[in-house]
């Protein structure tokens, strides 16, 4: 449905009655009492979930009917949140102290995780450099230059990114790789006033800087959780160790010796992606010479004419099958799943509450792919997140940390397993036990080179906003850490006298998400996946068990999504797995018989590489 002008002016004068009704906070002038705290808590949440579900409506408009005045429309709902959510974390530090039960002194402490500028100008500043910053990274395209020096056509990223996946023109992947990391420097500017300005919000609630206050976020002391990362990313190290020497013996065979040497780091441009956070467009390069499948479902998918909706209708079989509830008829009536002919649209895959009852929704332009088939799964992790906690408070409804919520849909995505597609139809007969090593192969490329890529960002960050990384330096540290932790180095010399921005050639850096939630993700989602086949009673190999139609590990999952964000995270992860701390070992558990293939398949490259 278009957006017409009764729609806008309805918005408008939403707007207009939600300014109207908006209140000042009044100085206090007594000493806080228990019983104030209460009632602070629960106007406070009744504000917020009001402000919150009207921006929800906003931004859904706004990336479903892409116009300047949609877009404003978000705009002005998002800010009125921003600054009540900033109004609300001042108030609260007026009770810290007070001896108050469990349940209220969590949420006061929840309210007081975010940034605060007392100042409007600030405010409006801050908001100014993120849209900038995320305004400049969309627009940023490589423009080169013709053989005759005239100017070419300009490519946008994910014109480069496609060369990126199916090149294997040493040159041109150097060519793209360089010409998209040449665009960041021009935002490095506004990314220095963004970083000073984040400090000094962080500040302003008590953190020493925005780093501190992200660590801050995981019920644990912020220096807790750093040294957290830094053991689980060495518990899974080996795995990572590995499928780096596997992927240097294949990529020395196919663009020589003079590209990749035998020991040291390797360039990062021929690793498939961009950043060489996931490696999977590197799997016919890697994929084992015997023994995997030739089954794709994608062809089965297309070949059956699968619609948008029937794809979606798969997944949610998944999670009814597990005893959860039905989509609503909202869902499918307010969804958006296929691109419209009419208008732009934001085609990034997404899930949405729009509030506190049961309007849930994705908007994401579904394909009969495998990778599409994948994702709408995932997706729906999210949406029966929101359906679980719909009971809690406004202030628990959220996931237990934000790895949580991303690893939901992904541990779902584990199952999809021969045995699962073969029981909703889509395989015929399941492949070769010895095609096994193919498929841990495939998924492990999408999953185990993100660990010390998530991880690296954010350790990244931290030392940028605590002052310890220099602007000169981005470049110098950013690399330090890519050698360290990923063993690539730049395929081109770095900018001259500091000016590279490198880390903001990535959409989470220049946006200033938190990265940590994926390295959380994709340890949890395996720890899940153990536990719940555990549940179920499977006790054979990990990576083939799924636990589409079963009740029991059903109930252990929805257990857990009912909570919320109303416990410490342990407390969670020990409600559905019986264990307090994350754990690495799950994941090597199903790669076991991958990596005990990789370290036989490096000790035969090693032995022919000495001869």
């Amino acid at each position: 449905m278009p957006v017409t002008p009764k729609i806008i002016s309805t918005l408008l004068a939403l707007a207009a009655t939600s300014a109207a009704s908006t209140t000042v906070l009044a100085a206090p002038t007594q000493k806080p009492t228990v019983a104030e705290a209460e009632r602070f808590l629960s106007e406070t949440e009744a504000k917020l979930n009001k402000l919150n579900n009207e921006q929800a409506q906003g931004a859904w408009v706004g990336s479903n009917f892409i116009t300047d005045d949609t877009e404003a429309i978000a705009s002005f709902f998002a800010e009125r949140y921003l600054t009540a959510s900033g109004e609300a974390a001042i108030g609260a530090r007026r009770f810290n102290g007070l001896k108050l039960p469990a349940d209220s002194a969590r949420k006061l402490m929840l309210l007081q995780q975010t940034l605060v500028f007392a100042n409007p100008k600030e405010r409006e500043q801050y908001a100014a450099l993120q849209a900038g910053l995320n305004g400049a990274y969309g627009k940023a395209k490589y423009c080169p230059k013709n053989a005759d020096g005239s100017a070419g056509a300009c490519m946008a990223l994910g014109e480069m990114e496609k060369v990126l996946a199916n090149s294997r023109d040493e040159a041109k992947l150097k060519e793209m790789w360089a010409g998209w990391h040449a665009q960041s420097p021009e935002y490095k500017g506004k990314y220095l006033d963004y970083i000073a300005l984040s400090n000094k919000g962080a500040k302003q609630m008590g953190f020493v800087d925005t780093g501190a206050m992200w660590r801050s976020q995981y019920d644990m002391p912020a220096d807790a959780f750093a040294s957290e990362m830094e053991r689980l990313w060495q518990q899974v190290k080996p795995l990572y160790d590995s499928l780096h020497t596997y992927s240097r013996y294949k990529l020395r065979e196919t663009y020589g010796a003079d590209v990749v040497p035998l020991e040291g780091p390797i360039p990062a441009h021929l690793y498939g992606n961009m950043w060489s956070q996931t490696w999977n467009n590197l799997y016919p390069i890697l994929k084992p010479a015997t023994g995997a499948s030739n089954y794709s479902l994608t062809k089965v998918l297309e070949e059956r004419k699968t619609d948008a909706k029937q794809m979606t209708k798969y997944a949610e079989g998944f999670y009814t099958s597990l005893g959860m509830q039905k989509l609503p008829a909202s869902f499918w009536e307010r969804s958006l799943f296929t691109k419209p002919r009419d208008r732009d649209v934001v085609c990034h895959a997404s899930a949405w509450p729009i509030n506190e009852k049961d309007d849930v929704r994705i908007k994401m332009c579904i394909n009969p792919t495998a990778e599409d088939f994948t994702v709408i799964h995932h997706e729906l992790g999210h949406v029966y997140y929101f359906l679980g906690y719909t009971g809690q408070p406004y202030l628990y409804r959220g996931g237990a940390n934000d790895g949580f919520h991303e690893a939901i849909g992904d541990t779902i995505a584990l199952s999809i397993t021969p045995d699962y597609l073969q029981k909703i139809g889509l395989m015929d007969q399941a492949p070769d036990a010895d095609a096994d090593i193919g498929q841990l192969l495939e998924r492990a490329l999408g999953k185990v080179p993100m660990l010390p890529f998530a991880y690296m960002v954010d350790k990244w960050r931290w030392d940028v906003y605590a002052g310890k990384t220099k602007p000169a330096d981005f470049d110098k540290s950013w690399w330090q850490l890519r050698e360290q932790y990923m063993g690539m180095k730049r395929p081109v010399a770095m900018e001259a006298k500091g000016a590279g921005f490198d880390a903001g050639a990535k959409y989470h850096v220049a946006a200033d998400v938190p990265y940590a939630r994926y390295f959380l993700a994709n340890m949890l989602q395996f720890q899940f996946h153990r536990a719940l086949c555990r549940e179920a009673g499977y006790t054979g190999p990990l990576h083939r068990c799924s636990i589409y139609g079963n009740a029991k590990a059903g109930a252990k999952l929805q257990q857990m999504l009912a909570m919320g964000a109303s416990k410490p995270w342990p407390e969670e992860l020990k409600a559905i797995s019986g264990e307090e701390r994350i754990d690495g070992g799950a994941l090597l558990d199903y790669f076991a018989p991958l990596k005990t293939w990789l370290d036989a398949q490096n000790a035969a490259y090693a032995a022919a590489a000495k001869k």
